[in-house]
Formats: structure tokens, C-alpha cells, sequence
């Protein structure tokens, strides 16, 4: 594969508390496959749907971090893109560093702290399918500061914000090159808990957002938003047992 468009979202992974478990929950989910690496990449899964990559899912290497997927944007310098982030008010958590030949990485928080990692591609481009069932579909950052959100991954990403005039609540769109990449969504109004810290929000397609739903809780996890209707299809909220917070999406046929 050719190297990714700088600014794109092309990987997700889980740093979870039991990787084992992980593995049972997401390949009954998805139908994906595990591929534990060797120990030189410290047992890192990659997830595989129909043998291609889509996920990563490894340990947490902090004491009292969370279980949480993260979003990974390209770059095609890492270096310079950490030395952008700090420059526009956010802070770069874990500086850049090499994963062998795989690539090199950054992790990041924006200025409202919301965390995401940057990737600059070397035998590993990212995830090789996306927008089918079980693969990622929408990348979506919700914060509480949106003109602030705006101005700082313009900086970095060169990302463009277009509001939207979609029914209820207000809602943004991030595009690249006139490319729709992504979402935003505000946080405004009482809807949103005043504890809850912004984030990047990944949808995984499925093709039957009830049922995904159902199974996700047959299989140990939670519906903590149960499937909705939007204008674009219906999705819900689900956590893994271990707490990873992740959405699902059914589009419109």
C-alpha cells in the first residue's frame, strides 16, 4: 500500500486492562481475527477482518489509565507535526519515538485535552479496510470548545470545519482538500455531563445496529446509549467489560 494522506484517521487501538478478554469480546463481535505479534512489539494485537488489518489492541502501560480506543492521524513527518501541537496549546504526552520498522508515533492531547496519536507510516500503513461491517466508518471528536477545536487541527491536519444544518443538536464536519473526514460534535446545552472529558468518538459500521447491540451485552459489555435514529442511519454507544467506550453505525441502505 502507498502511504496515507497526511491528516487522515487510518488506525485505532485499545490499550486495555485484559487483552485476552479483548480479544474474545471484539472477534465475537466483529468477526475479526487476533494476531498476537511477538515480544519485541510487547504482544500487540492486530485485529484482521477477511485477513485485513483494521484495529490494534494492547496492555496499559500507566498505573490507573482507563481502557480506551485511541485514534491515530497521518503524518508524513512526526516530528514536525509534535513540534505543531505544541505550538497551537496542545501537549504532546509520549514524545515521538520509533515501533521498529513498523513506523514512528507520537501521543497527544489538543488544548481541551481530548487525546489522540499521530503516525507516520513505515511497513505499517494502518488499516487496510474501512466503511464495510466491522471496520471503522467515522471518526468523531466531541469537546466543549468547537471554534477552539477548529482553529488548533486546522493548524495541525490543515482540516477545514463546516457546520452542518442538521437536525438538533448543532454538528460540524471536518474536511481535507474538500474531503469529508470526520465529525465534531459540541457540547452544548444540559445533555452532556458536566464530568465527562472531551474526546474522539470512533463508530465501527455494522450491518445490524440492534442486534450488534444485543450481542455486545450477551457478550459482557454495555449499551450505555441504546440504538437511535439519525439522518443518517441508527447507531448506539457500547463499552467492553473492561469499560472501552466505542460506537456502532448502521447507515442508510
Amino acid at each position: 500500500m502507498t502511504a496515507p494522506t497526511p491528516g487522515l484517521p487510518i488506525w485505532v487501538d485499545l490499550g486495555t486492562a485484559d487483552v485476552e478478554d479483548a480479544q474474545r469480546f471484539y472477534t465475537s463481535l466483529f468477526e475479526w481475527t487476533a494476531h498476537v505479534s511477538g515480544d519485541d512489539y510487547g504482544g500487540y494485537t492486530i485485529f484482521n477482518l477477511d485477513g485485513r488489518p483494521v484495529a490494534g489492541a494492547g496492555p496499559l502501560f500507566g498505573e490507573g489509565q482507563p481502557t480506551a480506543w485511541s485514534t491515530y492521524f497521518s503524518t508524513d513527518d512526526v516530528d514536525a507535526s509534535a513540534e505543531r501541537v505544541k505550538a497551537a496549546g496542545g501537549k504532546v504526552l509520549v514524545p515521538p519515538f520509533d515501533v521498529m520498522e513498523q513506523g514512528r508515533m507520537a501521543a497527544c492531547l489538543d488544548p481541551l485535552g481530548a487525546p489522540f496519536s499521530l503516525w507516520q507510516s513505515g511497513t505499517m500503513v494502518g488499516a487496510e479496510v474501512v466503511d464495510v461491517p466491522g471496520a471503522l466508518t467515522w471518526s468523531e471528536l466531541t469537546t466543549r470548545d468547537a471554534e477552539g477545536a477548529a482553529a488548533f487541527y486546522g493548524e495541525i491536519f490543515g482540516w477545514v470545519a463546516r457546520p452542518t444544518d442538521a437536525p438538533g443538536l448543532p454538528y460540524v464536519v471536518w474536511e481535507l482538500d474538500g474531503r469529508m473526514i470526520g465529525g465534531m460534535q459540541p457540547m452544548v446545552g444540559n445533555a452532556w455531563p458536566a464530568d465527562l472529558a472531551p474526546h474522539w468518538m470512533l463508530y465501527f459500521a455494522v450491518r445490524h445496529c440492534d442486534e450488534t447491540a444485543e450481542l455486545a451485552r450477551s457478550l459482557g459489555g454495555r449499551v450505555t446509549q441504546p440504538p437511535t435514529n439519525f439522518a443518517l442511519g441508527r447507531y448506539a454507544v457500547l463499552q467492553d467489560p473492561q469499560g472501552g467506550t466505542f460506537s456502532i453505525l448502521e447507515g442508510n441502505s
